[in-house]
């Protein structure tokens, strides 16, 4: 990618504020754990590994002005910032997966100066940044031998490089079979347009064909043959392999089902939430009605009128043809194969 999602720079966090793009590229800056809540929870950066990312990042940000002297008090500055970062959005793993990465390495390095473990603190964000990229090319890498010839692939969402660090899970797939793809479509995904304003731009950033298609429309290109495989992305996967992503991704895994075509899902290993036996408890995020109810600040339907709006869905096991991860494809998912492959 020509762009850096997330970096550190400047003594600081600086960060995509994708709200603008395409129209504009604009970076956010955070130098606090507050700012980078605030980043989170207004979507100035979302996608989950990018969430995550971001996590590891804010917690460094929490307590690298910590004026603490013993490890048990700055521990406690660190587990408060843990604790509000991991309240800016509920339902993507890769943020928890983050931060306990976070408290893990400094409970390691308890017996060290506070200063240094201020330092390895900062490393360890670095390094969830580096992992991610080397990660997200392996999935892509993984992912492409399922792709054939001369596909039309639809994804939902973005899950590209704006989703991670920098190259995607679900858009990394599509970029390591670039040449194997006539066309991408791409949902426009309400009610925030990731894949209008975001997904269509990365891919026109690589030069790839891409369609832009509403929420409604995939049925009827499945209909007419048009769809030859289906990649999207997870922000947390259930033991069993039921997948929670973006709202409307259900709704193409049971399109995809009926019309015979493979429905695969990208994602790091970081995704996967063992401790949850099924889709059924995994935690969905509802947000505010205002976004359902106004597009660009102007009111689309009356102000008063009744909104749901869950920002996620889970689609189960059973409609997915393979999970993509960096260790490798699972076809038809289960709680064994699973456990395999993460080694539990």
């Amino acid at each position: 990618m020509a762009y850096d999602t997330i970096r550190w720079k400047n003594n600081r966090v600086e960060l995509i504020d994708q709200r603008y793009l395409p129209r504009k590229t604009r970076y956010a800056i955070c130098r606090t754990d507050k700012d980078m809540w605030g980043a989170i929870k207004a979507m100035k950066i979302r996608g989950a590994p990018a969430i995550g990312i971001a996590g590891a990042y804010g917690a460094y940000l929490g307590i690298r002005n910590s004026s603490k002297r013993t490890f048990g008090a700055f521990k406690k500055e660190l587990d408060k910032s843990i604790k509000y970062l991991a309240s800016s959005r509920p339902t993507a793993k890769n943020l928890f997966w983050a931060l306990e990465r976070m408290d893990s390495v400094a409970c390691k390095n308890k017996n060290k100066p506070i200063s240094d473990i201020k330092n390895i603190l900062l490393e360890e964000a670095h390094k969830v940044l580096t992992d991610d990229k080397k990660i997200c090319r392996l999935i892509g890498k993984n992912g492409k031998t399922l792709i054939k010839r001369s596909s039309n692939v639809l994804t939902h969402c973005n899950a590209g490089g704006l989703a991670t660090g920098e190259y995607g899970t679900a858009l990394g797939v599509i970029f390591s079979a670039k040449n194997k793809i006539k066309m991408v479509y791409a949902d426009e995904t309400r009610p925030w347009l990731q894949g209008a304003r975001l997904t269509v731009w990365e891919i026109m950033q690589e030069k790839m064909p891409v369609t832009l298609i509403c929420d409604n429309m995939a049925a009827a290109l499945m209909a007419k043959k048009e769809i030859d495989a289906v990649v999207v992305g997870a922000d947390r996967i259930a033991a069993n392999g039921d997948t929670a992503n973006k709202i409307g991704t259900y709704n193409v895994a049971v399109l995809a089902h009926y019309h015979k075509i493979p429905f695969y899902v990208a994602a790091p290993v970081s995704t996967f939430d063992l401790s949850l036996g099924s889709g059924k408890s995994i935690p969905i995020e509802e947000r505010s009605p205002e976004e359902v109810k106004m597009i660009n600040g102007v009111y689309i339907t009356p102000k008063g009128a009744l909104v749901k709006n869950p920002a996620f869905d889970v689609t189960p096991r059973k409609l997915i043809t393979a999970i993509i991860t960096e260790r490798g494809v699972i076809r038809k998912p289960d709680k064994k194969k699973i456990g395999k492959v993460l080694g539990r």
